[in-house]
């Protein structure tokens, strides 16, 4: 098992950037870790997920190109930078850990954090 605990969240405006991590206690770097996102009245989207090593790594479509999943199994932290964010992209975020490889299935995660919100303003 392993426990999870996102930070860097916050508010900031259109077009900017912000540096989620997700901090990890347990055998984390065996695992593959995961962002996904839910916004108000919506279900829980994929965003991105990387391999316990760092070798793959795996995006939703409406981020590919703005934000990049990376991870330092050395300080058990997986980061997720967002750049040119949109206000759609607001939603809270959470770090998942799962046994398998970089999915966006997100039953395919076993651990969840509480999450961190970001809000993007127009």
């Amino acid at each position: 098992q392993v426990q999870l605990v996102e930070s860097g969240g916050g508010l900031v405006q259109a077009g900017g950037s912000l540096r989620l991590s997700c901090a990890a206690s347990g055998a984390f770097s065996r695992y593959t870790t995961g962002w996904f996102r839910q916004a108000p009245g919506k279900e829980r989207g994929f965003v991105a997920a990387i391999l316990w090593n760092g070798s793959r790594t795996s995006y939703a479509d409406s981020v590919k190109g703005r934000f990049t999943i990376s991870r330092d199994n050395a300080k058990n932290t997986v980061y997720l930078q967002m750049n040119s964010l949109k206000p759609e992209d607001t939603a809270v975020y959470y770090c998942a850990a799962s046994d398998y490889g970089p999915t966006p299935a997100w039953n395919s995660y076993n651990d969840w954090g509480q999450g961190t919100q970001v809000t993007v303003s127009s």
